[in-house]
């Protein structure tokens, strides 16, 4: 019998793994769902709400002759028992024989006020609607503030600044930004931040959104036109309302196969996955996690199916980008567990580093079934 692979989900992981599952197993049947026919850059993302135009890329033209099947809809619910998922756009479930959910994650709104009144960079829809809200405070010189003090948050903030210099734009943190930086980089991001004139508010943890202003721990208020959170992600519910065991945080508990621990004919990938390295520690949400994860889903998935053993994964981090405006940034070197070095690029040629970085991780999601797993 031919096997069923499904994979919910074609961001960089899912689309790595399905493209990778088909080429290991050219006999086997896959299927893709994602609720959109395209591919999402979604680290750049920031860049969208700031106005500029992001390429997009047909799933149809990515799969070419892969044999996989897409379909453009959203999974609903996955009964593990009878091995089906259910699509909105289908009539009928989708049976399975191996389900790899790689469905990513999204903002983290359950702040109060959050999901009322403030904008995300999570998705595509919710950059472009930052985009149209930007564009039109723009014109009013207006004050956007960003709260958050994490990778996107920065993004957002450096991108939003250097596009609309007439644009008070604030970003306010309940630690230093960038912390996750060494002192070198995290001068560099200073001086930057000075040079776009982003207002950096430290030590401000924001406890309620509101329409005109956040309020934060201490009982102060700032006013604002419009708030960006980007204060961390969480994932869809819908591995645990499926009865999949996750952790505290809703992703889905694995083994060092990436193979969840209460349904082994499900794998999770990228965000939604709780992957760790070989002593425990986890493994952070983010695109240099999600491609590697998904490649290697593909190759465990086809190892078992020619009944073979696979080896545990084993994972390292190298470096992180980070762009501050298209013509600066910061690459943070760091060591395999994803902790600073002193070591940083800065300026253009770290934005040329990430801009190449960015460009590499689509060109190895569309292109995974070509690549040796590392």
């Amino acid at each position: 019998m031919t096997q069923h692979i499904v994979v919910i989900g074609a961001g960089y992981s899912g689309l790595a793994a399905a493209l990778r599952a088909a080429r290991r197993l050219p006999d086997a049947r896959i299927t893709l769902i994602n609720p959109r026919a395209y591919f999402v850059e979604r680290v750049r993302l920031h860049q969208l709400a700031a106005g500029q135009r992001l390429r997009r890329y047909p799933l149809t033209d990515i799969l070419g002759t892969a044999g996989i099947e897409l379909v453009v809809g959203s999974v609903r619910t996955i009964d593990t028992e009878r091995r089906e998922v259910t699509v909105d756009s289908l009539d009928t479930p989708v049976p399975y024989d191996t389900l790899v959910y790689a469905l990513g994650s999204v903002a983290d709104t359950s702040t109060p006020g959050v999901a009322e009144h403030a904008a995300t960079v999570a998705g595509p829809a919710e950059a472009q609607a930052l985009r149209d809200k930007v564009a039109t405070m723009a014109r009013q010189e207006g004050t956007l503030t960003v709260v958050g003090g994490g990778l996107t948050g920065i993004e957002t903030a450096a991108e939003v600044a250097e596009t609309y210099p007439g644009l008070e734009v604030r970003l306010v943190t309940d630690t230093e930004p960038g912390a996750g930086l060494s002192e070198r980089g995290r001068a560099h991001l200073r001086r930057v931040f000075d040079r776009l004139g982003v207002e950096v508010r430290t030590d401000a943890k924001v406890v309620e959104v509101h329409s005109d202003a956040v309020e934060l721990a201490d009982g102060n208020t700032m006013t604002t036109d419009l708030v960006v959170w980007a204060t961390g992600f969480g994932v869809p519910d819908l591995a645990a309302r499926s009865g999949i065991t996750v952790d505290s945080a809703g992703r889905i508990v694995v083994d060092d196969t990436l193979r969840s621990v209460s349904h082994p004919d499900v794998y999770a990938v990228g965000d939604s996955a709780a992957a760790h390295h070989p002593d425990g520690s986890p493994l952070r949400m983010a695109c240099a996690t999600a491609l590697p994860l998904g490649r290697y889903a593909g190759d465990v998935i086809a190892a078992r199916a020619h009944g073979r053993s696979p080896r545990p994964l084993r994972f390292r981090y190298f470096f992180q980008c980070l762009s501050l405006g298209r013509d600066d940034g910061v690459i943070q070197f760091v060591d395999a567990h994803d902790r600073p070095r002193e070591r940083v690029l800065t300026g253009r040629l770290a934005a040329r580093v990430k801009e190449a970085v960015v460009r590499g991780a689509t060109f190895t999601a569309r292109r995974s079934g070509l690549y040796p797993s590392r």
